[in-house]
């Protein structure tokens, strides 16, 4: 991993980024160029990824709650985690 930080910007903040003509520093190329082996090996050999190897991601989908029903979303997806560490493994 590069010695870079990552930096969080707001949606307001990344429409005024493009508006100045400012472009994304992700190699879009190169992402949409690595195979599903690819990823699968680059999750293995991150530490951030330990434990998460295992999970079926293919039912999983983008959610962007809103501030008024965001604290029941956060409550449902702990739930959902509890649920799933539960499940006998094997």
């Amino acid at each position: 991993m590069s010695e870079e930080h990552i930096v969080r910007y707001s949606l307001e903040e990344i429409r005024a980024k493009w508006a100045r003509g400012e472009k994304s520093k992700t190699d879009w190329a190169r992402v949409d160029a690595m195979t599903d082996e690819d990823i699968d090996r680059a999750t293995r050999d991150d530490p951030d990824w330990a434990g998460f190897d295992d999970i079926d991601w293919s039912k999983a989908t983008m959610v962007f709650p809103t501030s008024k029903d965001y604290q029941t979303h956060m409550e449902a997806i702990q739930r959902h985690h509890v649920h799933e560490q539960k499940k006998p493994q094997g």
